[in-house]
């Protein structure tokens, strides 16, 4: 197991927590692995009633660890990283984000399978695939269209640039803008929904989620299968070179 995250379990609430702050939280197979396993267990566990994802040390995430990436690259859906947001789609709790400075690359995608996210004012979020010859994850190829329309879904993933909180919000990506501690409050609220009726919370995000479930589950696999080929190319391959260097 990982000691880059941390669960802890309060008032109903499982907390995932990436602790690698050195790295911006950049994201490793191993924190890949036990974050999925966090999330399976809140799915079985009664006790658990809302489960929030945090970053430590004032960023979210800023991905994918390349070095770890490049050492152990996905070959199929067997992957932590395809396990993990499969992990996420599945999870029949509440999910809750709390975002803060980076959200890059997954720590963007992710919160299309979140069911609530809310950030704080200097967040920075991006979507960097096309810059590092990739395609999209998580079933975003779908899910952002389907959230903010065609045209703002394009620029964001051709261009790759970083936008901010507020177009966030104006994009429905997340919920709200904290002025504060966003953790603290993310996690005020999950307290919140951690103290209604559990069954009803559920079948409620279950219909929710049921329209678009065979969509996006499509989605999510024909972009990994694509995901995985593109490791393979030459634009990859320079893209890496490029940032390394």
């Amino acid at each position: 197991m990982s000691e880059h995250v941390t669960i802890r379990r309060e008032q109903g609430v499982e907390e995932i927590r990436f602790n690698r702050a050195d790295k911006k939280n950049a994201l490793t197979l191993a924190m890949y692995e036990q974050a999925a396993e966090a999330l399976r267990q809140a799915t079985s566990d009664e006790e658990v009633r809302c489960v929030l994802i945090s970053g430590e040390g004032g960023h979210f995430t800023a991905g994918n660890d390349l070095l770890d990436f490049m050492q152990n690259p996905p070959t199929d859906e067997s992957s932590p990283v395809f396990q993990f947001l499969l992990a996420l789609r599945q999870c029949s709790r509440p999910v809750i984000a709390a975002v803060d400075g980076y959200a890059i690359g997954i720590g963007t995608t992710m919160l299309l399978h979140c069911d609530l996210a809310w950030s704080a004012e200097d967040a920075r979020f991006r979507m960097p695939f096309v810059d590092l010859g990739l395609v999209p994850e998580a079933g975003s190829s779908v899910m952002l269209p389907s959230m903010m329309g065609h045209r703002l879904a394009a620029e964001l993933l051709y261009f790759s640039d970083f936008f901010d909180a507020d177009r966030a919000l104006r994009a429905g990506l997340i919920n709200g803008v904290v002025d504060g501690d966003v953790t603290e409050f993310a996690r005020e609220r999950a307290i919140e929904l951690a103290k209604k009726p559990p069954r009803a919370l559920q079948l409620t995000k279950e219909l929710l989620r049921k329209a678009d479930d065979e969509v996006v589950d499509r989605a999510m696999r024909e972009e990994a299968a694509l995901f995985v080929k593109r490791l393979q190319s030459e634009e990859f391959m320079a893209a890496v070179a490029k940032f390394q260097g």
